[in-house]
């Protein structure tokens, strides 16, 4: 009778059915070697990176003050999540699972990834804080001495210096992210063997959780501060970005390294970590013995090829720019990345599918009949994920550099005003996310068509085309970093007067390369997090077959559960696209709300202390940090309620066909939000750049501040609610996958009831509609009243508003 039951709802996945041998111990151990390796490497390029001088007093006395705003940030940030891990944990332990060992497993690794994914942020923000003022040291050799025409060092070699330290330190956490993501996954298999891919389930929901939650309120923080410097300094006071006497400077240097720093290495990592326990779920059910340790074996070539990636960033003099380097490492590391997985593929792999072990279940004798060779699947799947990550980088760089032509026609749109300009950026973003979305999409389709009829073989082919696109992650958080670290190089350069002339000219270049691979990045990220939902949703799959068979339905029933035809499955697709929008929505919200008590607060102080224009004065920078901080952290509470309760919701609610069709509306409105948010956010960046270079009238002009304000609406478009889709489409599919086995026990079989899901579902109900409504609540600041209130509201400025940077000594 099983062989007469479709496919979709056969059960493809037996908990042990698969089995650890002596020999994929072995390898496991090695694995996890090399991921400790990955830790070794990114401490010598620590040392390398501290080794760099740290130029002047004003320079240090600068950059101390955002250490200390950064380090004060987000340490009440990671005390406020551990309350909400510590909430997690307990719930965890409540859902089914197979036996109490797996229960306890999931609930120890979701605490095990989140403080992984916490670390990995973490140690991003400290590199970054303190490479930053070495990097603006290096460029300050290429400023002449007082007195003399040029500096007395080569330009090139100066230029070369600064952006190797940049790169290292974002080599750094590039190490730490495929490092703890590839560790944490190897001792998990080590440990519960079969039983893994149900225990990485609470490793990837805790890095996924707390990803999200850092990106969110990273970016909060960031773009509040910068929108508000760039709105009161540069448009209504005529100042430079990052002139000290503007008091939200500190805080917008802070923002950097805690929003893209921080946020985007947890981010990366999450990505590291769900794709991994997708591939793992459905290599156990496909490839048996070899599929619990394979998805492991291929990030673990990404880790070494990721250190060749780091050190061959090396700028050469013919390098036409900072970005031909980066290029350059980036493909000679995917290059050898497929090569050696070829390598192992075939080495460790059976040549039939036929010879493959420790696979059980209903899809066990269609697997094993199979045509084909199991080693081709896997090397092409992987080659679909690298190539991906290439493409994905070229067609991002064209949208969002400065040279090409989207850029240069946001420029000359500059021209005519700031409408035209957003609307130029606003197009530009929306076709770039159709092409990217087509690519992910044709890449998915690809890597799917490998399994030649077999459903299970293909949703691995393409979870083993997100551990292919996993081999480049250690080079692209290098090159993420890589941007904040130029962005605050120059803010301290500017900050402190002491770089001028070429040496400017040097930080301002690698700031508009900064740009282009923030971009880029942001766009690969997408690429993960499409590649690890798909997967993911193949996960859920499984799952769901599982649980039916347990339940004892019959095909029929299982059938009525994907019917298209079904209200319930359309609802649950329009419901899932719409959180996609109402969490960008709340997202930017939270910025514009946020950045209008910065506005009135950096106003207040030009008012109040007239001597500030004149260096007479100092302006209070704390103030400014300490109403980020608080908006930051005062906004996390609404996204995190809605990613987790909203599939409760729809699950409960309209059952586990609805959440299927929940899950494919959000991943597809998800990746062409998060594409059209990031390139329409980069390209306004990038042609402010252009015009402050000097085309279409240069800084002061018109031009300008028409490109001021379309950077000021990008802001919270590529920093905040862009990035923080990501992780929101895993974090979704992980609640989805672990509440499944309970949606279907309370709706079939001999534990149906009905009272109970009605319960649960009044609960997300109140929590969704409470949680947003009580964000909705909070006004934007419209008068200086606002900004009087909060700062009559007991506080704890991360930086002492007593001791700020000295501004005259700055200048």
């Amino acid at each position: 009778m099983a062989g007469h039951l479709s496919p979709l709802h056969q059960p493809q996945y037996l908990a042990d059915a698969a089995e650890l041998t002596s020999g994929n111990r072995g390898l496991a151990i090695v694995i996890a070697v090399v991921a400790l390796a990955a830790l070794g490497v990114a401490m010598v390029l620590v040392r390398q990176v501290l080794a760099a001088g740290e130029g002047t007093d004003s320079m240090k006395k600068i950059a101390a003050a955002v250490q200390e705003g950064a380090n004060a940030y987000l340490a009440r940030q990671l005390r406020t999540l551990g309350v909400f891990a510590v909430v997690v944990f307990f719930l965890l332990m409540l859902l089914p699972a197979d036996d109490m060992q797996q229960r306890i497993g999931r609930s120890l690794f979701f605490l095990v990834g989140a403080g992984f994914s916490a670390a990995t942020g973490y140690i991003g923000m400290w590199l970054a804080v303190r490479s930053n003022v070495r990097v603006a040291a290096a460029a300050r050799e290429a400023t002449p001495a007082p007195g003399a025409e040029e500096a007395s060092g080569d330009l090139t070699a100066v230029s070369h210096r600064a952006m190797k330290i940049a790169f290292r330190t974002g080599g750094v956490v590039g190490m730490f992210t495929v490092g703890l993501g590839l560790f944490g996954a190897a001792c998990v298999v080590l440990v519960y063997a079969a039983d893994a891919p149900k225990v990485l389930e609470g490793f990837g929901l805790g890095a996924a959780l707390i990803a999200m939650f850092m990106r969110v309120g990273g970016g909060i923080f960031t773009k509040a501060a910068d929108v508000g410097a760039d709105l009161v300094g540069k448009v209504e006071q005529g100042i430079p970005e990052d002139d000290p006497r503007n008091a939200a400077t500190i805080a917008d240097n802070v923002g950097d390294n805690v929003g893209d720093c921080a946020g985007m290495a947890a981010d990366l990592f999450e990505s590291y970590a769900v794709t991994l326990v997708a591939a793992l779920i459905l290599g156990t059910a496909v490839f048996g013995n070899d599929g619990l340790v394979f998805p492991l074996l291929v990030p673990a070539i990404g880790v070494i090829t990721a250190m060749i990636g780091v050190f061959a960033v090396a700028p050469r003099r013919a390098d036409r720019s900072g970005m031909t380097a980066i290029n350059r490492g980036f493909f000679i590391s995917a290059v050898i990345s497929l090569a050696l997985v070829a390598i192992a593929a075939f080495t460790y792999l059976p040549s039939s599918y036929a010879d493959l072990k420790g696979v059980s279940g209903d899809d066990a004798q269609e697997i094993l009949g199979h045509s084909g060779d199991p080693r081709m699947l896997a090397v092409v799947a992987v080659a679909i994920g690298i190539v991906l990550a290439a493409v994905i980088q070229q067609l991002t760089g064209y949208f969002t550099e400065t040279t090409r032509k989207p850029v240069r026609d946001i420029g000359r749109t500059s021209l005519t005003g700031p409408a035209t300009v957003v609307l130029s950026g606003v197009s530009i973003g929306l076709e770039s996310a159709v092409y990217t979305a087509l690519l992910i999409g044709l890449s998915v389709y690809g890597a799917f068509l490998l399994g030649g009829g077999t459903v299970m073989l293909a949703l691995f082919a393409v979870a083993l085309a997100g551990t292919g696109l996993l081999t480049t992650v250690g080079v692209i958080v290098a090159m993420d970093t890589f941007g904040p670290v130029s962005d605050n190089a120059q803010g301290i350069a500017e900050m402190s007067g002491d770089v001028e002339g070429a040496g400017a000219q040097v930080l301002t270049d690698l700031d508009a390369v900064g740009n282009t691979t923030k971009a880029i990045t942001k766009g690969i990220a997408i690429a993960t997090a499409v590649l690890a939902a798909a997967a993911l949703f193949g996960s859920y799959r499984t799952e769901l077959a599982e649980a039916l068979t347990d339940a004892d339905q019959s095909a029929g029933k299982m059938l009525e559960l994907v019917d298209i035809a079904q209200p319930s499955t359309l609802v649950g697709l329009m419901f899932g696209a719409a959180v996609v929008f109402l969490f960008s929505g709340l997202a930017i919200n939270a910025v514009s709300r946020s950045a209008g008590s910065v506005v009135f607060e950096v106003r207040r102080q030009f008012r109040e202390r007239p001597g500030i224009m004149d260096h007479t004065e100092q302006p209070e920078y704390g103030r400014v940090v300490d109403i980020c901080t608080k908006d930051a952290l005062r906004e996390l509470t609404t996204p995190g309620l809605l990613a987790v309760m909203a599939p409760i919701l729809v699950g409960f609610t309209f059952g586990v066909g609805a959440l299927a069709a929940f899950l494919a509306g959000a991943i597809g409105a998800g990746t062409l939000m998060a594409v059209f948010l990031a390139n329409s956010g980069g390209a306004w960046d990038n042609a402010k750049k252009l015009v402050e270079d000097g085309h279409h009238g240069g800084k002061g002009s018109e031009a300008h501040e028409a490109t001021i304000i379309g950077d000021t609406v990008g802001d919270p478009f590529k920093d905040t609610a862009g990035p923080a889709i990501n992780p929101l489409l895993k974090v979704m599919n992980l609640v989805a996958l672990l509440i499944a086995p309970a949606v279907v026990q309370f709706s079939y079989g001999e534990d149906k009831n009905v009272g109970v899901r009605v319960v649960v579902s009044l609960v997300a109900v109140a929590v969704v509609v409470g949680a947003v409504y009580l964000s909705k609540r909070r006004g934007v600041a419209v008068t200086d009243e606002n900004t009087a209130e909060r700062r009559a509201e007991p506080s704890d400025p991360p930086v002492d508003p007593a001791d700020p940077v000295d501004p005259v000594a700055a200048s």
